[in-house]
């Protein structure tokens, strides 16, 4: 094998990524025990890398990675995947600019997804990261397709983020790295929107802003842009 394809396969090691992104939203407070899940697609191959079912962040390791199709079907692992793989597979299907899916339990979003309120685009940074106003999905059962189809409804187009009703937040983008900036994103607006309810009434950014600041992110905002 030469140096190049080496690099190439170094780079692209998605279980490695899988096992280091369970431990980084553990420790990062955006779930508790073993509490949410994680995927990866390869965007050349198609699979999905699904973290496994009901087991602790820590203690994951590579070979306990489940590999599907984007039709369900296990390729490669020895464990039950995620219970929410249906979910996945899902937002995959309905987002072909979505390469990282990141199911969290994080504090401030979740008491809002148990209020079935929407969380409105009120910082600037909101709408840079999470695109557009996230939405609650309406409430279903864990690991069921009803409760897939109400994530991807609730996610629309191109919204990074949406809140599970009584259950928690899915995070996407094209990579680990972007739907862990969304997950970061939405957690700390959703608390600067909960503690500004406290002192009186938080205003969206208006709507022309919002399209503008969405513009800048998607094809202006970071080094390989111009």
């Amino acid at each position: 094998m030469k140096f190049h394809e080496r690099l190439v396969l170094i780079m692209t090691d998605y279980k490695k990524q899988l096992v280091e992104a369970g431990r980084r939203m553990k420790s990062s407070a955006l779930t508790v025990d073993t509490f949410g899940n994680i995927s990866l697609r390869d965007p050349k191959s198609g699979l999905i890398y699904l973290t496994p079912s009901a087991m602790d962040y820590d203690d994951i390791k590579k070979s306990d990675i489940v590999v599907c199709d984007i039709d369900g079907n296990v390729i490669e692992g020895n464990r039950k995947p995620t219970i929410e793989k249906d979910l996945h597979f899902t937002v995959y299907r309905a987002r072909e600019d979505v390469n990282a899916v990141l199911h969290t339990h994080p504090t401030y979003s979740l008491a809002f997804a148990c209020l079935g309120e929407d969380i409105p685009l009120i910082t600037d940074e909101a709408a840079l990261i999470l695109m557009d106003r996230v939405r609650v999905a309406e409430y279903s059962l864990p690991g069921t397709m009803k409760l897939a189809k109400n994530c991807v409804e609730a996610l629309g187009s191109i919204s990074n983020a949406c809140l599970l009703r009584s259950h928690g937040a899915v995070c996407v983008g094209s990579n680990i790295t972007r739907a862990f900036n969304a997950a970061f994103a939405l957690e700390m607006t959703a608390q600067v929107y909960y503690m500004a309810k406290m002192m009186g009434s938080p205003a969206e950014i208006p709507a022309s802003a919002a399209t503008a600041l969405r513009d800048f992110a998607m094809f202006h905002y970071g080094q390989d842009k111009q």
